[in-house]
């Protein structure tokens, strides 16, 4: 297949059986994983109109390889939207996600458009970081004992409140800061939403500002070092996602307090979004639709601290850096992220089985093992878009 050596043994994690659509899903401690999802109502029943947050934990084979996933345990409440959902890297169980708690409002702004189609996902002003804990996950990570049977888990509660969407939220390698998303509290309800990136310091409870550019700049990810963040913005209010990467600024406590610089690393015709660090810290992968909108596939590119350094007004170091194509399906492939070690590549796609009377395959959660090593990195320049619809029900 086209995606080897790269990617190898391909396994489906969820199945329409179970969910109408799963996705955006991230790694945490001993196999577990969290992730988003509609479940398959009972007969009779409308299915729910949010997503519904999930953590399960992943089943390998006698050969040490990914082949599914343990029953899936639900952390949201009942009725609630739910996205972005985290691991804390050093208290294991404990996670967090952007939650409304309670039914969001029904009168919320939606999505981008791009071509004839939508990205369709909402901006609930009732979205706060919210955290629990599961003890199957402690227990487990602990080596106990846990049945993974339905226990009482605490109700998920608010970190920190703030008027208006907050979400899209990751920890910093250590744990202390929350890199996440926040619409001004300034956007009328007829405005698009504009979206800055904050910092919530845990220990202090302070917040502060690092990207506050005009257009909605969200999915941000701390790199690996934890010097820098990763995300994408509609920098240019046109619904076409550019990726940045920028050097965080920090106080005399080591505080990261703003940006020191930033960098754009792709400025095409395209939609590029949900970019997320490799291990390595040399390269991020994302989905795009740099070969057209029918169908978003996953690149990487690199991150080259020498290009990167030479960046600067009326520089064009973006367009030496190298690309490489990862996901070869028809479908869209998107939301890539790996595990600690590197080795592991999990994502949202479009390729399984479809069910009577879908016009294409359910998003649903992939996982495949990853060769670093073989990814080459060799695309410049930014190939023709093809005038079709985006995915929908996704979140970028």
């Amino acid at each position: 297949m086209a995606e080897a050596p790269v990617l190898t043994g391909p396994v489906q994690l969820t199945s329409r059986e179970r969910f109408i659509k799963a996705g955006e899903a991230y790694f945490g401690p001993k196999d577990w994983i969290i992730f988003q999802a509609v479940p398959v109502p009972a007969e009779g029943k409308d299915p729910d109109p949010f997503y519904s947050m999930y953590v399960a934990k992943l089943t390998r084979g006698a050969d040490g390889r990914i082949s599914g996933l343990e029953e899936p345990i639900r952390v949201s409440a009942e009725g609630s939207a739910n996205t972005c959902g985290w691991f804390h890297p050093k208290l294991p169980g404990t996670v967090m996600f952007g939650s409304t708690i309670t039914p969001p409002s029904s009168d919320q702004k939606a999505g981008f458009q791009v071509g004839t189609r939508r990205y369709e996902w909402l901006f609930p002003q009732e979205m706060e970081i919210v955290t629990t804990t599961v003890p199957q996950v402690f227990a487990d990570v602990a080596g106990k004992p846990a049945r993974r049977a339905p226990l009482a888990l605490p109700p998920a509660a608010a970190l920190f409140e703030r008027p208006g969407y907050d979400a899209e939220g990751s920890y910093s390698p250590d744990g202390r800061f929350i890199l996440y998303a926040h619409v001004r509290e300034d956007t009328k309800p007829e405005d698009r939403a504009d979206v800055d990136l904050w910092v919530y310091d845990t220990r202090t409870g302070a917040q502060h500002a690092i990207v506050a550019e005009q257009g909605y700049d969200g999915g941000p990810f701390f790199s690996p070092d934890g010097r820098s963040i990763c995300y994408r913005s509609d920098r240019k209010l046109n619904d076409k996602l550019q990726l940045f990467v920028a050097d965080l600024r920090f106080d005399a406590g080591g505080v990261p307090v703003g940006v020191e610089r930033e960098h754009q690393l792709t400025d095409n015709g395209a939609v590029n979004w949900a970019p997320f660090w490799h291990p390595s810290g040399s390269f991020l992968a994302y989905g795009t639709s740099e070969l057209g909108h029918f169908n978003y596939e996953v690149f990487a590119i690199e991150v080259d601290r020498a290009k990167l350094a030479a960046d600067g007004p009326g520089s064009r170091a973006a367009e030496t850096l190298r690309r490489g194509r990862v996901t070869h399906a028809p479908g869209a492939d998107v939301l890539p992220v790996f595990n600690s070690d590197g080795d592991v590549m999990m994502w949202t796609g479009q390729r399984g089985p479809m069910v009577p009377g879908e016009q294409r395959p359910s998003s649903q959660l992939w996982a495949a093992d990853f060769d670093a090593a073989a990814l080459t990195l060799d695309i410049v320049g930014a190939a023709p878009v093809a005038p079709a619809g985006a995915p929908s029900g996704a979140h970028p």
